[in-house]
Parts: C-alpha cells; sequence; structure tokens
C-alpha cells in the first residue's frame, strides 16, 4: 500500500495544509481516499482522477467531510466522467449531512444516488476493496465516528484513528499495526486541551508503544499546535519510527 497525504491540518484548514484527507493506493483496486476535508480536492488532482476513486469518511465534521460536495460536482459535470457510480462509506446520516451541503438552495438536501453508492458503515464489520479488506471501529468523539483498520492483501496492516479520545477500540484499530497514522491535536497538557476528544502526542505514542505498531505517523495538529512539542511527545512515549507527516509525503505500507 502507499499512502500519500493531502491534507493534514487538524480541525481548520492551515496555511500550509488542507484539512484531513489521505489517497491510499492499493494494488489491484482503484484508489481509495480516506476523509475528504476542506482543500483535500485540489491535492487529489495531482495524484489521481477524482473520478476513479472509492471515499472512506472517519465521521461527519466539516474538516473531514466537505469537499465531498465538490466530488459530487465533478462526477456529475467533467466532460471526461464515469458512467459508474463512486462508492462512499460513511457513518448514519452521511447521505442527508453530504446532500444538505451539496442543495443548491438551503434547507433542501440534494440527492446524489445519481453519482454515488452511499453505504453506511457498521462497526467492526470488514468491507472488501478487491483482494483488501477495511474494518471501522467506533471510536470515542462526539459524533458518530470510526478508526479504520485496513488489511492489504499481503497482510500488512494501516491503522488510521480518525479523531478519537483514549478508549478500548483505539486500542484494537492499533494493534499490531505495519503503520498507525495518528490524530495528535494537543499537547499533553490539561490547561492546553478539552479531555476526552482527541489525543495528545503522548498518548499517540503510549498507544503505539502498548500496540507494537511498526511506526508511528502523527496528523491533524491543528494550526495553533505546535508540531515540534507534539512530535517530541510522542517520542518520549514510543520508541520506534515516529514522524509528523506534512502534504504530499508518500509512505509505503
Amino acid at each position: 500500500m502507499r499512502l500519500t497525504v493531502l491534507g493534514c491540518s487538524g480541525s481548520v484548514p492551515g496555511p500550509d495544509s488542507p484539512a484531513s484527507g489521505y489517497l491510499l493506493d492499493l494494488p489491484g483496486n482503484a484508489p481509495l481516499v480516506l476523509d475528504m476535508g476542506p482543500g483535500t480536492l485540489g491535492a487529489l488532482q495531482r495524484y489521481a482522477d477524482p473520478g476513479e476513486v472509492s471515499v472512506l469518511l472517519s465521521h461527519l465534521h466539516a474538516d473531514h467531510c466537505l469537499d465531498l460536495p465538490g466530488l459530487l460536482v465533478w462526477r456529475r459535470y467533467h466532460p471526461g466522467r464515469p458512467s459508474g457510480r463512486a462508492v462512499v462509506y460513511g457513518p448514519s446520516g452521511t447521505t442527508r449531512r453530504i446532500g444538505q451541503a451539496s442543495a443548491e438552495v438551503g434547507g433542501e438536501v440534494d440527492d446524489w444516488s445519481d453519482v454515488v453508492d452511499a453505504r453506511t458503515w457498521q462497526d467492526g464489520v470488514a468491507v472488501r476493496f478487491g483482494a483488501h479488506t477495511v474494518t471501522p471501529l467506533r471510536v470515542h468523539h462526539p459524533p458518530e465516528s470510526y478508526g479504520l483498520r485496513i488489511t492489504a492483501d499481503t497482510g500488512r496492516v494501516l491503522a488510521y484513528t480518525g479523531d478519537t479520545g483514549i478508549g478500548p477500540a483505539v486500542h484494537d484499530l492499533a494493534r499490531g499495526a505495519d503503520v498507525l497514522l495518528a490524530e495528535a491535536s494537543w499537547t499533553h497538557d490539561p490547561a492546553n486541551r478539552p479531555t476526552g476528544v482527541h489525543l495528545s502526542g503522548t498518548e499517540a505514542g503510549q498507544i503505539a508503544a502498548a500496540a507494537g505498531v511498526g511506526t508511528l505517523l502523527l496528523t491533524h495538529i491543528p494550526p495553533w499546535t505546535a508540531r515540534a512539542d507534539v512530535l517530541a511527545e510522542a517520542r518520549a512515549a514510543f520508541d520506534g519510527p515516529v514522524r509528523a507527516v506534512e502534504p504530499g509525503d508518500m509512505i509505503e505500507v
């Protein structure tokens, strides 16, 4: 698997990065996009045809899903648009949430079934993309939210936390993963963060250590959080390879 970072800024787009979005190339399968926050559709065009991707949404906060209405425009009006529909997986309510954002008139809901086959995650139930599987696990975050565990046909595992606080599910998600892509929105100082809804750098490192992951990638760092501080916390808690991702990074899993 190859993971390309489209955007990694937490909560809002940053001065140097779109919000959350990651392109995953799986051998023998059409590309997958994990989350589609503001700015990621533009970045996606550098690496893949947006008309060919499937989209996997971890949750429906704006910074993770609101470039999806732009993808609907692409699939409806691009002169070379594909004949089929894009597969989009997300939490319950995805069809209405994106339909509201895509509607031409406020208060209405766009019926986007003409270009998208929208499907709903079931906690712990794996879905297949060719010979590869994606298993969603419900994590601790205010809306219905999922971490995604992607297992390639080779057995290699990428675990993506989405947005989450500490809880049993995120440890299950990360267990034995070759690469853990973990949000780290805050430093660990309680005075600087709301507890329970996002991870600190320390917590991301602790999860990686307890789960025995191969490599820890930190993401979803907001513009107001010092990347160097979060990275230092994670390195203090986990003695394996750690890096904070940047847009354009390509990681072989």
